[in-house]
């Protein structure tokens, strides 16, 4: 059996067409396109590569961008005076910073900082909070974990009632996807470095969302035959028969992983496309919040 292979950039595509849609009805409504304010600290290239692709992304569906390029020894309270500026401005609806920040920075602090309205990556604490509780919506919630739960629903995977696993717990994908998981009705497990037999739990997994940034750590044998797995990691191994010397992969073995599972997403192509088109969607919504 070969697993049927969820198209990321496909997905993605279609939120990215459905969002412009939206943005040229409202501007043609004379209302204002949604901005997306993107901060940035120093000068690490994954960071500045990620920022660089959000913008390219908001041109591209007719939505404004700002980018906020701040040198790496910049103190907190010069951030935090630029969050502050930017939660007051009319102009902007959505407000991204850059993680990970220089470690002299209290990266909770900033977060806390952001307007819950101009929160579209989902980290503010108080949109996590309400994730987490029975019969609270989050205004936003966590782009990644957003698009792995899309995914998951136009691949016609069943999640309610479904054993679903996340393996990582990290505040950014494993926790949240495990509390939208929930939210759907499945029955789920959070593995991480201290789980007792890591292989056999994830073995009863109807669902697997791998997200523990290990290269291709997740086996075949780990996968129960005909479940839906989605696989977050992004790593680089070495392969001489590309121009730049290496090649992306994921925290699942796909090619022993494809042959047992239902279901699979690929690296690259699978849940990367999903997180910028899951932002834009984000920021579409925090503008039309802000018209009310």
């Amino acid at each position: 059996m070969t697993a049927q292979l969820i198209d990321g950039k496909l997905i993605a595509q279609q939120v990215r067409d459905g969002v412009a849609g939206e943005v040229a009805k409202r501007t043609a409504a004379g209302k204002p396109k949604p901005t997306l304010a993107t901060v940035l600290v120093g000068d690490r290239p994954d960071s500045a590569a990620y920022v660089s692709s959000k913008g390219k992304a908001c041109m591209e569906l007719g939505m404004g961008s700002i980018s906020e390029h701040l040198p790496a020894d910049i103190s907190q309270d010069e951030l935090e005076k630029l969050i502050k500026k930017l939660n007051r401005s009319k102009k902007i609806h959505g407000i991204l910073v850059q993680l990970p920040l220089p470690g002299h920075l209290n990266e909770e602090r900033v977060l806390q900082l952001i307007n819950i309205e101009k929160d579209v990556d989902g980290f503010s604490p108080i949109n996590i909070g309400r994730l987490a509780q029975k019969g609270r919506e989050p205004l936003f919630v966590p782009c990644t974990p957003y698009g792995c739960i899309y995914l998951l629903e136009q691949s016609g995977v069943k999640i309610e009632g479904s054993n679903a696993v996340v393996l990582g717990r990290s505040n950014i994908v494993g926790m949240p996807a495990a509390l939208l998981l929930i939210g759907k009705n499945a029955t789920v497990t959070v593995c991480h470095s201290r789980t007792r037999d890591l292989p056999g739990t994830v073995r009863q997994a109807d669902i697997l969302i791998a997200a523990i940034g290990k290269t291709e750590m997740v086996r075949g044998d780990w996968i129960k035959p005909g479940a839906a797995v989605i696989d977050v990691g992004i790593n680089a191994v070495p392969d001489a028969t590309k121009k730049s010397g290496q090649r992306l992969v994921g925290d699942v073995n796909f090619a022993e992983a494809k042959e047992v599972a239902g279901c699979i997403t690929p690296v690259p192509g699978g849940v990367g496309p999903m997180t910028i088109a899951m932002l834009m969607k984000n920021t579409l919504r925090a503008a039309e919040l802000q018209d009310q």
